[in-house]
């Protein structure tokens, strides 16, 4: 099976360019931030403290959580617009945070590529989940792009959508458990005023020169 690895910042455009490129080869997409939303969602029903890693690790072990082409669901529960909910969005970050929840989340990510041909994006992908995926891309912008990006999508005040981008990426970049980093041998696409069929086309491209 092939594994396309594509990590990044928070409006970097990982999804769009995941779901496009994967479209194009006819492979599926994972998206692993819509699982840790996932349980960050599940935290808020369940009533469970985002900071207590051991609760929501035994929440992992009791459902499935899949986010494949473009669905994220509970134990089959489609809850691809509930994640998307500003409380979710505020929490994500810490629940993601917790080197037990991405332990579940790494098992789970990596059963759903071993009968398939995957996409797969997050921020710890290249460098965690799949260190030997056959592609690693790590997908960029500028802070000013990923702003302006977020704002159109959420309809958010622009200052205040940087300041959280700003928030999340110190949150990604410093936590103990699989920070954001770029990883070994990963190739770095900066999409700043680039067309997704343009940074789509760059990333087939790599993948035909490493076949």
């Amino acid at each position: 099976m092939i594994v396309i690895a594509i990590d990044g910042p928070a409006g970097a455009g990982k999804t769009t360019v995941a779901r496009a490129v994967a479209a194009a080869l006819g492979f599926k997409h994972v998206d692993t931030g819509g699982m840790y939303r996932a349980v960050a969602l599940l935290s808020l029903e369940r009533g469970v403290d985002p900071s207590d890693g051991s609760a929501l690790e035994e929440i992992c072990r009791q459902v499935d959580i899949w986010a494949v082409d473009g669905e994220v669901a509970i134990g089959g529960r489609d809850v691809s617009e509930l994640v998307r909910r500003p409380d979710v969005t505020q929490i994500v970050s810490v629940v993601a945070a917790h080197p037990e929840v991405r332990s579940q989340m790494t098992r789970s990510q990596r059963s759903m590529a071993q009968s398939v041909d995957v996409v797969m994006e997050g921020r710890d992908i290249g460098s965690v989940v799949f260190p030997d995926a056959d592609l690693k891309i790590f997908l960029t912008a500028s802070l000013e792009e990923r702003s302006r990006r977020r704002s159109a999508e959420s309809g958010g005040d622009p200052a205040e959508v940087q300041r959280l981008i700003l928030q999340r990426d110190s949150a990604d970049e410093g936590r103990d458990a699989s920070p954001l980093a770029v990883a070994q041998g990963a190739i770095e696409v900066d999409s700043t005023g680039r067309s997704i069929d343009d940074v789509v086309a760059e990333i087939q491209r790599s993948l035909e020169d490493i076949r």
